[in-house]
């Protein structure tokens, strides 16, 4: 699951959202409900800092009180892709901030760029990943990379997806869809991609949105705008598809707040 949020009062901390989901408890609580193996939980800059070590720390040993396996500090900024220092120093603060088992990151500098830009994006966030698992040094570091790029030609016969696998440690493919099968599916979205991370073997999951469709992209790209029941059995065909490969992981749930908003209905 990508857990974005947090439950400091922002008068306290600008960075707050004062969102009570994210209390320890209520975080372990819906792990444990759900049986979640990871949790991507957002970091903010500067997480050494004010209060939120302390929050931090505790949410991280209540999830894995919980069974959660992998809590990953997750974050990302566009700009990090061209300053990729700026990578290095938010894993440094988060690492000292919490005992986290991996950093997540979730870097889109693709939004809004043309085809011929993107060998030269993907480079950017190769070096980036570099630069970042420097600073972390045992703890792996894995990202949210699109399903999409596993149809982009790198031009050496491979893809860019492909390019980006040997600077990861495990990678969550994205691929919004609101139906498993199908030529739009996310079974048949995600396929390449899957097939590349096993035979790099890198441990992979397949991303699906819970999100509004006005957030997500449409009604097609997301449960938002379905039931909890239709979430549970797209993603078990999902699971059906994926779970004989190697380095399959499971499904991962964007995210915390929509999530638990589409099983309130």
């Amino acid at each position: 699951m990508w857990a974005w949020g947090n439950p400091i009062d922002p008068s306290v901390d600008a960075r707050g959202d004062g969102q009570p989901a994210f209390e320890p408890k209520a975080l372990a609580a819906f792990a444990s409900a759900h049986k979640l193996r990871t949790v991507y939980l957002s970091v903010p800059w500067a997480a050494d800092q004010g209060p939120f070590p302390s929050w931090l720390r505790s949410a991280v040993k209540a999830l894995h009180g919980a069974g959660v396996t992998t809590v990953a500090a997750l974050g990302g900024d566009p700009a990090w892709s061209q300053q990729p220092d700026l990578a290095a120093t938010w894993t440094t603060a988060a690492l000292k901030a919490a005992p986290f088992d991996a950093i997540q990151f979730d870097v889109e500098p693709w939004v809004g760029a043309t085809d011929d830009q993107l060998p030269g994006i993907v480079s950017q966030l190769a070096t980036m990943y570099d630069t970042a698992a420097t600073a972390a040094g045992s703890v792996p570091v894995g990202a949210d990379l699109p399903w999409w790029l596993a149809a982009k030609p790198a031009g050496d016969g491979s893809t860019l997806f492909d390019t980006l696998l040997p600077h990861l440690r495990s990678v969550a493919i994205v691929a919004f869809s609101d139906h498993a099968a199908g030529d739009d599916g996310i079974i048949a979205l995600a396929r390449p991609a899957a097939t590349a991370a096993a035979a790099a073997r890198l441990p992979y999951s397949i991303g699906v949105e819970t999100d509004d469709p006005q957030v997500a992209g449409g009604p097609g790209a997301t449960f938002g705008d379905d039931t909890a029941a239709a979430l549970e059995a797209q993603t078990a065909l999902v699971r059906s598809a994926f779970g004989g490969t190697r380095g399959y992981a499971g499904v991962t749930v964007e995210h915390l707040l929509s999530w638990q908003a589409l099983l309130a209905r």
